[in-house]
Order: C-alpha cells, then sequence, then structure tokens
C-alpha cells in the first residue's frame, strides 16, 4: 500500500521544499520506495534536486493538463527517489484545471494510472504550492495524510487555522478519510524560549500532533540547494540530517512499514 502525504502550508519560507526533498532522501535510506511531486510552479524542489526547469520539454504540468503519461515524466533522483519535476507553465494550471469537471480529483487519478500500470511506490510526497488554490486542494484530496511544515515564529501560524479550514472542506467534500498527520517544527532554536513557547502554543491551539524531532536551524540547509542534492548527501552527519532521518523513521512506524 502506498502512503500519500501533502505537505502543505501556504505560507512561504517555512522549509517545505526542503522538507519534502530531506524526508524522501531519508525514507529512501529506510528502503523505501519514493515518489516526490513537484506542485509549486516555482520549482524549487526540481531545482534543489538537480535539474534546471528549464531545461525540461515535460513536467507535472502536462500530465494533470494534457493527459500525458506520468512515467514519461518522472526522473530518478541523485539522493534516490523518483520525481515528478515542475516547470513554471504549473503556473498556467490553476487556470486550465478551474473550468475542468472533477479539477479535485486530477491528482488522485494520476497516482491511480501510475499503480494500474504497475508503477508503485511505499511513500508518495506532494509538495504543495504556498496557497491554497486549486492545485493544493487536489493534493489534499489525493492525499491519505497533511504535514505542516511550521517555522517556530509567532507569525508563521497564524495561517495554520486557514490551512485546517481548508483540510475540514476537502474531508467533508472530496476525501473523507484525510487526516492531519502533524506539525512539523523547522528552524527550530530550541535555546530560545520563544520557539519553545510557539511549539507549545502551536499544540495547544489547534490540538495537533507534533512531528518529532523539530529540524533546527543550520546554514547547512541553504548550502544542499546549490549542490542540487539534499542535506543528507551534502552534509550526512549534521543535525539536520540526523533530525530528517529521525523524523522519516518516526513517518515509517506511524504508516506501520
Amino acid at each position: 500500500m502506498t502512503t500519500t502525504l501533502a505537505v502543505a502550508n501556504q505560507k512561504g519560507g517555512v522549509a517545505k521544499t526542503t522538507s519534502v526533498a530531506s524526508i524522501g532522501a531519508a525514507l529512501v535510506e529506510e528502503g523505501q520506495s519514493v515518489l516526490l511531486v513537484d506542485l509549486d510552479p516555482q520549482a524549487c524542489l526540481t531545482f534543489s534536486l538537480g535539474l534546471d526547469p528549464e531545461d525540461l520539454d515535460l513536467s507535472v504540468h502536462h500530465v494533470l493538463t494534457k493527459g500525458i503519461d506520468a512515467r514519461e515524466v518522472i526522473v530518478t533522483t541523485s539522493d534516490g527517489p523518483d520525481l515528478l519535476p515542475a516547470t513554471i507553465e504549473l503556473a498556467r494550471a490553476e487556470a486550465d484545471l478551474l473550468t475542468r469537471t472533477g479539477r479535485e480529483h486530477v491528482i488522485r487519478s494520476m497516482l491511480e494510472d501510475l499503480a494500474e500500470q504497475g508503477t508503485v511506490y511505499d511513500w508518495v510526497l506532494l509538495d504543495c504550492p504556498p496557497s491554497l488554490g486549486v492545485l493544493t486542494v487536489a493534493a489534499l484530496t489525493a492525499a491519505d495524510g497533511v504535514v505542516v511544515p511550521l517555522q517556530c515564529e509567532t507569525l508563521s501560524h497564524r495561517g495554520v487555522g486557514q490551512l485546517l479550514d481548508t483540510v475540514h472542506d476537502v474531508r467533508r467534500f472530496t476525501n473523507r478519510s484525510l487526516t492531519v498527520w502533524g506539525v512539523l517544527p523547522t528552524m527550530y532554536d530550541g535555546r530560545t524560549t520563544h520557539a519553545r513557547t510557539v511549539l507549545e502554543t502551536i499544540s495547544e491551539t489547534y490540538d495537533l500532533d507534533v512531528i518529532e524531532p523539530p529540524i533546527p536551524k543550520t546554514i547547512k540547509f541553504a548550502e544542499a540547494p546549490a549542490a542540487g542534492r539534499s542535506i543528507l548527501s551534502t552534509s550526512r552527519t549534521s543535525k539536520g540530517a540526523r533530525a530528517y532521518r529521525e523524523v522519516a523513521k518516526n513517518l515509517v512506524t506511524r504508516a506501520g512499514r
């Protein structure tokens, strides 16, 4: 059985893409097969895993709006996970899909088609765009669970309520089995009372689980995308890499693998 997680937060700058790339690489280290899907028109995940979006002829945009077979678009990355890359063309997908019947189901249908063709993964991680538009709703409709990366600062959690409202609507109308797996604290500085307080407040305010351990703030994360690899490759023994490995193990345990 495939476990599909939407990694979502409409606020940018919360290490969402870093988390997708790093958790994906850590899951591969755990012996899992992984597909990463870049749903952000900025194509940050695609770039950070060593592909230049401008050099790609085909992307997830063509799969979702043109009916191209996803197997023709998927690439294997140096870190191990397969990737369904994005390009700037994905920005048009929102408009293209708005008038389409069943638009909420396009990602679920894509994944079902892959499975029917014999391409089955243990994990699919959906890197959602920093908005609550059509693509995010489609990702939530396709997902088993939602992981919410959250920077441990006061203002960063103001949008969590909006995201949870969207999750509630998706659960009501298009995906009854969707669950929120929890908040993933990022850029965490445990030395500050402020960061610890924000973490406690999130858990209490929204009654959400906290996915352990918090991801520490480190310059190593900024260096990894420039190398086209995740931090698990560029700085294997760093505290950030160790934290993402622990997160991946905890997710595997939760999925019952």
